[in-house]
């Protein structure tokens, strides 16, 4: 056996699967959408991801997922469509000119004055 360090649930009820819209419409009235749910450590939603029952999922999106919500968080910046750690973030426009030109020395990116990215360490 192994311990999983996170919760599971059963629903046989389907009382959960209800109250989250996990029920495909048209496919089922009783067989629920497979659905994963990022939930922070202060209990707030940050992702949910579903899948219908014909097609599976994948373990390393998820966590790509998981690790571009974190880096999000930690350095308040963005990450752009197939991120991956070590690749470069989107950061916030500056908020003057002399900003932005202070990032041109700090090693940004840019596509455009407001458009910049960085490496994050």
């Amino acid at each position: 056996m192994f311990d999983i360090p996170f919760p599971i649930i059963e629903d046989l009820s389907m009382q959960v699967a209800h109250a989250y819209g996990m029920i495909q419409p048209g496919a089922s009235d009783t067989s629920a959408v497979r659905a994963t749910f990022v939930i922070d450590p202060e209990g707030a939603l940050r992702a949910m991801v579903y899948y219908p029952m014909t097609n599976g999922r994948s373990v390393d999106e998820f966590l790509r997922l998981v690790q571009a919500l974190q880096t999000s968080e930690k350095h308040k910046v963005a990450t752009p469509e197939a991120w991956v750690p070590g690749a470069d973030v989107i950061v916030p426009p500056p908020k003057t000119v002399e900003e932005a030109r202070q990032r041109k020395d700090e090693g940004f990116q840019y596509t455009d004055w407001y458009f910049s990215t960085k490496k994050i360490v």
